[in-house]
């Protein structure tokens, strides 16, 4: 019996990172990418991301969860303004727009929401989805979506990582493997 690697390791610039593996739904195991805490890597990814960030474009939107970190520094880098879309509802949004996430790749269905505010932020704008990995795109298809209700137009997906093969067309640092067992 061959048993998964629990470990895979990374490097960014001159940064490198060992992540350890979990189990992700019926994936099996997979890399654990983490930037929050780690400001080392997460500046060095968004240094390597920067000058992959579309042409034309006018904001960034993330989702409030390990991207948010990367996102923060590239707003800080490129100059360009971010908006993110949450995971649940606060009591502050004034008259969110609310997006199923068709599926997820690890197993786990969500809802996004984004503040009106903020998605009057995004209206007439050029937006780069930013993400830390992207495995189906089905998070980056609901933030998309969001994106259009808003009034806004995608300009391109922007990950640290692609794993697999996902729906979209997605700018990646690195490919990781779709899954270590």
């Amino acid at each position: 019996m061959t048993t998964a690697p629990q470990e895979l390791t990374v490097t960014i610039g001159d940064v490198s990172r060992t992540l350890p593996t979990v189990r992700a739904g019926g994936m099996g195991r997979v890399p654990l990418v983490e930037f929050i805490g780690d400001s080392e890597f997460t500046k060095a990814v968004a240094q390597e991301m920067v000058a992959l960030i579309p042409d034309g474009t006018e904001v960034l939107l993330t989702v409030v969860t390990n991207a948010l970190p990367l996102t923060h520094e590239l707003s800080d880098r490129s100059g360009l303004p971010y908006v993110c879309a949450r995971k649940k509802r606060r009591t502050y949004m004034q008259q969110p727009l609310i997006q199923d996430v068709p599926s997820m790749t690890l197993g786990v269905a969500e809802t996004l929401w984004l503040d009106g505010p903020h998605a009057e932020r995004l209206n007439g704008k050029r937006v780069t989805i930013v993400q830390d990995v992207v495995a189906s795109g089905g998070t980056a298809q609901a933030l998309a979506r969001l994106v259009e209700r808003a009034g806004g137009t995608v300009s391109g997906y922007l990950a640290a990582f692609r794993q697999g093969t996902p729906t979209l067309d997605v700018i990646a640092l690195q490919d990781l493997p779709r899954t270590l067992s």
